[in-house]
Parts: structure tokens; sequence; C-alpha cells
């Protein structure tokens, strides 16, 4: 690997010079980056030619499921009271405003404006599913009223004029919008320390991540301060901080839900979805958002189903309390009625890097002239990621869409032999609020490898994975499992999962803090 590091400390001023970047003496910086990130490029480099065209995108399916019955999913967690739900919605202001030092809004609403907005829900009579139900969304998505930051730094914003298509679906079934949550800056990172907004905390463990990009949206669930909030998620975006702040994240299949109105990272690896209270929650909140009917989630047990359990790659290396608590998990399921089903895909030791040299190249050429005309505005760790996506060769790029289009069909494949996958949905509990690594037996590994490596899988083949909490480490940390389906199969991964969240209760609380 220093071989490949030796040719960029070589090369880089010479591509800063063809790409005309004003800011060339940043190349200490540039090869600190690249050093972290070497075990991924080498990996792409390697991979052999070939005459496909490669993965455009995840390719289209109807998002379908069993037959779940009719009518709507169960209540949510903050049952509206009132005529119009007025009285949840000013609570969980209330709370927000009480546990402002989470950092986990941005803005919040006015009391004005929430009457302003129940007394719209309430005269609409479709409004119902979510009527008076409080909800917070990522700071990356248009929500009238609000300025859109994106998390990031530059002049004032003004405040949009028309919501997100996603958000005002949620408006138009009833639901008030508290406020909009705080995020890595411009959705890029896994920690949330925001350098214009303040860290956010995570709630249920002071110490520790709460996870990112959407750590705002995940604190603000486990706070207790909403039942639902809204999440984006490029390489696990929504599931990290769900899984590190204990709550329940989805990840719908690709473009389900639409993405217009969200400032966009990685085009072809962007998901939007809710992360709730519980997967009846999280199921209501992505019936909304992506124009369905809600559906009753049976949760009937799980006889007759084979679950796939992928254990290369996965399952090695995990740190022991993880892998204990999955066993568990795995042996409830067993003793439900479930066939576990030994599975392998091919090729999934290549993810991290077709995920890196994909997401750095998009968002490098989406965010370029800011990065060029106005660099100050950016924190440093984004501003070095995006610098860094200029040195990627386009044959590298080529490879690695070619390497998804394998991917996706050996995830496929996987997939027509059994009803979903479960795995883990990260290698450690929440590392320290500090940490740059963490230990998994008795190596150290990059806090990005441990953080997002078995969730990027599945933003790049487009499939829908859902975060569940199933257990906790001696300390309290939370542990979660990832539930995932078939192409389109949306709704059968809720179903699957609201029975497995009966199966492991009581493992580790989901929803809010006691007491809040």
């Amino acid at each position: 690997m220093k071989a490949l590091l030796d040719r960029f400390a070589a090369a880089i001023d010479d591509m800063a010079g063809l790409t005309d970047y004003p800011y060339r003496d940043r190349q200490q910086a540039w090869l600190e980056r690249l050093q972290l990130n070497l075990p991924e490029l080498q990996a792409v480099e390697t991979l052999a030619p070939g005459p496909e065209l490669g993965y455009l995108e995840p390719p289209g399916a109807p998002v379908a499921g069993p037959a779940l019955g009719s009518g709507h999913a169960a209540a949510p967690a903050a049952a509206p009271r009132g005529d119009n739900g007025l009285d949840a919605a000013l609570d969980a202001l209330e709370r927000a405003g009480r546990q402002a030092g989470l950092n986990a809004f941005i803005s919040l609403a006015d009391e004005a404006a929430l009457r302003r907005q129940a007394g719209q829900a309430a005269r609409d009579a479709a409004a119902r599913p979510l009527l008076g139900v409080p909800v917070a969304v990522k700071d990356l998505m248009a929500v009238a009223g609000f300025a859109q930051t994106n998390g990031s730094g530059g002049p004032a914003r003004p405040a949009a004029a028309r919501d997100a298509p996603a958000v005002a679906r949620l408006r138009q079934a009833g639901a008030l919008v508290i406020g909009t949550t705080n995020l890595h800056e411009l959705a890029y990172g896994i920690t949330s320390a925001n350098p214009h907004f303040g860290a956010v905390a995570n709630p249920r463990h002071p110490g520790h991540t709460p996870g990112g990009s959407s750590g705002g949206s995940a604190a603000a669930v486990a706070a207790g301060i909403v039942p639902i909030a809204v999440g984006t998620d490029t390489a696990g975006s929504i599931r990290y901080p769900a899984a590190c702040c204990g709550v329940v994240g989805f990840k719908p299949s690709f473009d389900a839900i639409a993405r217009d109105g969200a400032q966009t990272l990685g085009a072809s690896l962007d998901h939007l979805g809710p992360i709730a209270a519980s997967v009846a929650d999280a199921a209501l909140a992505y019936a909304v958002m992506a124009g369905q009917p809600a559906r009753a989630l049976r949760g009937a047990p799980l006889a007759g189903r084979r679950v796939g359990v992928p254990r290369r790659y996965f399952y090695e290396p995990l740190a022991a309390d993880v892998a204990q608590a999955l066993e568990a998990a795995l042996e409830s399921l067993r003793r439900d009625g479930a066939e576990l089903v030994p599975v392998d895909i091919a090729g999934i030791e290549t993810s991290a890097g077709l995920q890196f040299v994909t997401l750095c190249s998009e968002a490098t050429e989406l965010h370029w002239d800011r990065l060029t005309r106005h660099p100050e505005t950016l924190g440093a760790d984004v501003r070095v990621r995006l610098e860094v996506g200029q040195f990627l060769p386009a044959i590298w790029y080529t490879r690695a869409q070619r390497g998804r289009a394998a991917l996706a069909r050996a995830m496929d494949a996987a997939l027509a032999q059994v009803d979903v996958l479960v795995t883990p949905t990260t290698r450690t509990t929440p590392a320290p609020r500090a940490a740059t690594s963490v230990a998994i037996g008795a190596r150290d590994y990059p806090l990005h490898t441990a953080a997002t490596a078995l969730t990027m899988p599945f933003n790049l083949t487009g499939l829908p994975a859902l975060t569940l909490p199933c257990g906790a480490d001696p300390a309290g940390l939370p542990i979660s499992m990832q539930i995932v389906g078939a192409r389109g199969a949306d709704w059968h991964v809720l179903d699957v999962a609201a029975r497995i969240e009966t199966l492991v209760a009581g493992r580790y609380p989901a929803g809010g803090m006691p007491g809040v």
C-alpha cells in the first residue's frame, strides 16, 4: 500500500493543477486522508477490467410484499390528543427545549407556527394517519418555514418556500413538524460532530457517539422528543445513528421515497427514510413518505421463513458483546420457527472500496464549485474529503460501478434462496465520542471501517434494510441487528422486523428515555 501512497505523493500536485484547484498548498492534508483510505483504493485499483457497462442505478422494482392486510399500521408512540393533536406537538417542542444540550436540532418551530400547522391538518379530512404526531426532519431537506442549512456554513439562507415531497406528504397526513435536526455537515461523515452547529450528543450514553450523519434525528427519537424523525442514508446514515442510539432505522429500496428537495451527496447512493421508536412507527412513516397506503404489520411467527445468515464478512470480525447478542437473537428466531440458512455473497469484501470511490467521486463533482470558491465555509473534515475526490481516476470509478453490478447480482442470488438476510448493524457498540479507531479483539480498526462496513453494501445495491435494537453490552451500550430484503420488498422487511422486535423485546429498550 505504501507504493500506492508514494504514487499519489508524486502525482498529486500535477492532478490538482489539471483540475485548476486553487489551494494546492494542502498536499499534506490530502495525503493523510488518502492514507486512511488506502485499503479501499487498492481494492478498487486491482479489480479486473471488463466489457460490461456497469452499475448506473439499482434496477427498478415494484415496492411490494406479502399481503399484510388493510388499514393503518399500529398507532404511533405519541398518540395525538385533542381535535388536532396540537398538545402532543407542544409537549414535544417543550421536551426539545428542555434537552437543548443534545444539539439534536438546528431549528425549532415556534408555537404560532405549530398552531397554524395543526389548524391546516384538522381542516383536511384525509390527514388522519399521523394526525397531530410530532416529527422532526433532518436539516438536509426543504421544510417550508425553515432555512435549509444542510448542516453547513456560509451565508444565512432564507426559509424554504415549500416542503420536499416526502415532508409534504407527512404534513398532508397530519404530522406536525417541530423542527429540523442537526447532522454531520453535508451528511458527509459518521459522528455528527458539526463544526457550525455543535456536536450532537447521544441521549442514552453522552460519552459515546450518536452516529451520523443523521445523528440529530436519531437523538431526537432516542430522547423521547418525537416518535418519528426523517433521515437520509448514503452509507448507513440512518441505520448507524439509529443503532448507536438504540432505536429503529429503516432505509427503503432505492428511490422508494422521492429524494426531491433533499441535498444530494452521492446521487446513486442516497436514500430517504424514517428513524422511529418502533417498527410500527417506521412502517407508518415509510408508507406516508412513499405515497402508499399504510398496511397493518402482521408480525406473524417465523415458522417456514428462511433467514439467511451471511457469516463471511458480516460476522467476522465482531466485538465479543456484539457477537454474543447476535447469536442470542438468531437463536430466538430459530426457536420461533425460522430456518437459519448459511449464505455467501460473492465479492462482498470489495464493498468498502466500491463505496469509497463511488461516493468520493460523486460528492466532489457535486460540490466542486463551492470547494473551489468558498472552501472556508466548510468544516475541516468535509473539506478534505471533498478535495481528495479530484485525485481518483475515472478508470477507478468505472471499475467501481462494474463491481456494484456484480455485487447486486450476488445479493439477488443470495436473496433468491431466503426470505431475508440478518446481520449485525455494526461491528462494535458505539465508540467514545473522541475515538478515531475501535478495538475488535487484539486489532484496532479505523472508526469508519467499523461504523459502516455492514450497512454500505445495501446502499451500493439499493436493497431495503432495517436496523433494530437487539441487546446491550454490560455498560448498557446498544447492540443492533440488520434485516435486509430483496429489492422492492420493503413491506416484507417491515413485517419480518415487526416479529423480530417482539422476539428480542426487553433486551434493549426502544423509544424514548425513561422519565422524558
